[in-house]
């Protein structure tokens, strides 16, 4: 174990709590907040936020003291990115050290006009997932507020970074069932660099950051002599194409490779039923 993780209901003082606790054992305290803002969370000592700036409630006008509001995924609605309450936001939580994993490929199965799913995500699924998931995604509509509330979480993941922030990158495969593990992973990755980071700083957000959020970066994170390495061999350059992140041929766990379209293969159609 390395770490604990707070949900949306938790309490101010049920939150301090456990960080203390954590803390005492060497533990890490990671949270999905609704009740507690990022502000607090912070102020208590939170080792990493989750799912990016989306899910603070601070700017929420109807948000009371340890209520998650039933609005609680409208945080980014009232922002301005460039206001002071923002910037004071990201200070803050660059002081006190606190992480964000970002998790935009699951944001963006509620944006409409996004590229559709794609048929090797599809091709994973069982077949009542997959229905599950298109019927989702056709409730998308065109005047989906939550674009503007996208395209903000770009920019303020950027803005973290830029000001010294760890950011760390996550694919949550929940959400409308639509993000699978793997296929999400790289998905992230991707649209960090929509987001305006280049590739290779998308590369690093997704692996060397997250070594070094765990304190393991002297033994994973990178491809360097002496180092434990799980790892793939793409088709391409994803350094120069981000795309080819996709293109994955061999991966490598424990010093065996496998071969990547085998693996896939073996898992057609089971998604959602194991």
């Amino acid at each position: 174990m390395s770490s604990f993780k707070a949900y949306i209901h938790i309490t101010r003082g049920e939150l301090r709590t456990l960080i203390e606790e954590a803390h005492k054992r060497g533990l890490k305290v990671t949270g999905h907040l609704c009740s507690v803002t990022f502000p607090e969370a912070a102020e208590l000592g939170i080792d990493n936020l989750e799912h990016g700036f989306a899910v603070n409630t601070e700017a929420i006008p109807e948000k009371k003291p340890d209520v998650c509001p039933p609005n609680g995924f409208d945080g980014l609605a009232n922002v301005n990115v460039a206001g002071k309450t923002v910037q004071s936001l990201i200070h803050l939580l660059v002081q006190r050290h606190v992480a964000i994993t970002s998790t935009l490929a699951v944001f963006e199965q509620y944006v409409a006009n996004r590229p559709p799913l794609q048929q090797r995500v599809l091709d994973a699924m069982s077949s009542q997932s997959q229905t599950s998931c298109l019927a989702q995604r056709r409730r998308v509509t065109a005047n989906n507020s939550f674009a503007d509330s996208f395209n903000k979480e770009m920019q303020l993941e950027r803005a973290f970074v830029k000001a010294g922030g760890l950011l760390l990158a996550g694919s949550d495969p929940t959400g409308n069932g639509c993000v699978l593990g793997g296929f999400g992973t790289q998905r992230e990755v991707e649209l960090l660099v929509e987001a305006g980071f280049t590739p290779v700083e998308a590369i690093r957000i997704a692996t060397a950051n997250g070594a070094d959020f765990l304190g393991e970066s002297a033994r994973i994170g990178t491809l360097v002599s002496g180092k434990q390495a799980d790892l793939v061999v793409v088709h391409g350059d994803p350094s120069f194409q981000i795309e080819d992140i996709e293109k994955v041929e061999i991966v490598f766990k424990n010093g065996v490779g496998y071969d990547a379209t085998a693996l896939i293969k073996s898992v057609r159609g089971m998604v959602g039923l194991r």
